[in-house]
């Protein structure tokens, strides 16, 4: 599929500020509208295809848009702490760690079906490289691990708040809330499902199978009530994911290169050399979190112990935007 002549002059023209708004809610759109149960796994797929056309637009023609990417387009960490500034009364922020737009279907109509008002659906920017630690480290924590047993402390950006960051089922999490107005709570779902053996082994469908029965479930939406009762709830993500397993092979020259920088994974940190390719398959980036190598666009290359079907790192859509829902019950 290819993007039509309206959309690629309107994004080859744009600033780069109109041009990622533009990119944005295109894939917001490409991801949220409902999913028939019978056929998720094949849809999910098709969308994940679909986006893959504004994935190739950006790394073939447009590469210079992921380099005004950390100004361009807000970064979901601030959004939060801008978020966390609003005067309600009380509020919450639920980080499901790795989540992408493509679980977007699931949280809508879960919250729709379960009598919660929707306020906003969107998606920020993640960090720069998308891994879990710079995100911790933008909200002003030394890592995830912190927020855990009320750890958070008192000198990250979204205080005063009670904090919480487990790997525990739904209905031991909705145990945890106590009355406290303000409430952070980092779950390690579905990163941690995307790492282990299953997910890394089989890719994209067994995720959404999981994906499916999770967000579906009343544990889950029992634990959200808990978080969103006299409470206005954002659910979020610190980063969203590759379904690595759906990319090109990259060719011979270029495959060499990824493998002897990158290794099995998305990014290096440090300063490399990005290689002599036009249009380039890996960019050097410069963040508040230091310099790495990223790779760009949908590219897999052979690497030791196979390269992972599930990643995250580099520079696609999906694994650079987080969701934003906005509820409260």
């Amino acid at each position: 599929m290819a993007l039509g002549s309206d959309q690629l002059l309107q994004l080859t023209t744009a600033t780069p500020t109109d041009a990622w708004r533009t990119i944005v809610e295109s894939t917001v759109a490409i991801c949220s509208s409902p999913l028939l149960a019978s056929s998720a796994s094949g849809e999910v797929t098709k969308r994940d295809r679909a986006v893959g056309t504004l994935d190739h637009f950006l790394s073939s023609s447009a590469w210079d848009l992921w380099e005004e990417f950390g100004s361009a387009v807000v970064r979901n960490a601030d959004r939060l702490a801008s978020w966390w500034m609003e005067p309600y009364s009380a509020k919450a922020i639920l980080i499901l760690d790795g989540l992408s737009l493509r679980e977007l279907p699931w949280l809508l109509e879960g919250a729709r079906d379960r009598g919660f008002a929707l306020h906003s659906v969107t998606a920020y920017g993640a960090e720069i490289p998308s891994e879990t630690n710079a995100f911790a480290h933008a909200l002003g924590f030394n890592s995830r691990s912190q927020l855990q047993n009320n750890g958070g402390g008192s000198s990250h950006r979204l205080t005063p708040c009670k904090t919480e960051c487990v790997d525990l089922p739904w209905v031991d999490c909705a145990g945890l809330i106590d009355a406290t107005p303000n409430w952070v709570f980092w779950h390690q779902w579905p990163d941690a499902k995307l790492h282990d053996g299953s997910g890394a082994g089989q890719g994209l469908d067994a995720l959404t199978r999981d994906v499916a029965v999770q967000l579906t479930s009343d544990d889950f939406w029992g634990f959200v009530e808990r978080l969103a009762t006299g409470r206005r709830l954002v659910i979020t993500s610190d980063h969203g994911y590759a379904a690595t397993g759906l990319f090109f092979d990259a060719a011979d020259e270029q495959a060499t290169f990824l493998k002897e920088v990158l290794k099995g994974g998305r990014l290096a940190p440090g300063e490399h050399d990005p290689g002599p390719f036009v249009p380039p398959v890996a960019l050097q980036a410069t963040s508040p979190h230091g310099k790495h190598l990223l790779a760009v666009g949908r590219w897999k290359w052979k690497s030791q112990g196979g390269y992972p079907t599930l990643a995250h790192g580099g520079l696609s859509l999906l694994e650079m935007l987080s969701p934003f829902v906005e509820i409260t019950k």
